[in-house]
């Protein structure tokens, strides 16, 4: 982990918890390790998997599973793992979800802790174009994640945030809906928990 601005390091501060948003759809081990990552290194006591209600940067151009069955799906991914909690904000909120909405409700629900807003480095570059984007940077320490020692993009000048290097694993969601689609193996790729919901539910053209 390399610092970069403010973030808070006092073993004796408040609470810290992880908010790790995505769409989730499906979740796979790399999203498992950028999470166990994270939360360890930067001594997590929660690590909140934020499930998108309507990602408005995909509505319109790619299908979406419903909300409610992905919350299902993180549910079995995080399931056996401590401190990891599927958190239904936005879908219970609906509409779109931004980020600054939900680190406004998470400081509401849990006055004086420290949050920590988990984004990929593809996504750090943007954070200045993101809805009410000074709320997102004063809420929350930003945590930018690199994976397996490529630096990739950094927050605009004057944001602080620290970097988080986690193991690489070249995986892709809209891969792994293929592979359930055609009938690929997935079972190296996605926990055992969440295969069998997926097949179960017959998800991402399963049983075609």
């Amino acid at each position: 982990m390399t610092p970069h601005g403010s973030a808070a390091s006092d073993p004796d501060e408040p609470v810290r918890i992880g908010v790790f948003g995505g769409t989730f759809d499906p979740p796979h081990h790399g999203h498992l390790a950028i999470a166990l990552e994270v939360g360890h290194r930067l001594r997590l006591d929660r690590v909140l998997w934020v499930v998108a209600n309507d990602p408005w940067q995909k509505s319109g151009r790619v299908p979406v599973t419903p909300a409610s069955v992905r919350l299902a799906l993180v549910a079995e991914a995080v399931d056996g793992f401590a401190g990891h909690e599927v958190c239904d904000l936005e879908v219970r909120r609906g509409g779109p979800s931004y980020t600054a909405d939900t680190l406004e409700e998470l400081t509401r629900l849990h006055p004086g802790a420290a949050l920590f807003l988990v984004v990929g480095s593809d996504a750090a570059e943007g954070l200045d174009t993101w809805k009410r984007a000074d709320d997102v940077r004063a809420l929350a320490t930003t945590v930018v994640v690199d994976r397996g020692g490529r630096q990739g993009g950094r927050p605009p000048l004057g944001w602080p945030h620290l970097v988080v290097d986690v193991p690489a694993l070249e995986i892709s969601s809209s891969d792994i809906r293929s592979r359930f689609g055609d009938g690929r193996p997935v079972e190296a790729l996605v926990q055992p928990r969440v295969v069998a919901a997926v097949r179960a539910r017959g998800l991402y053209g399963c049983g075609r």
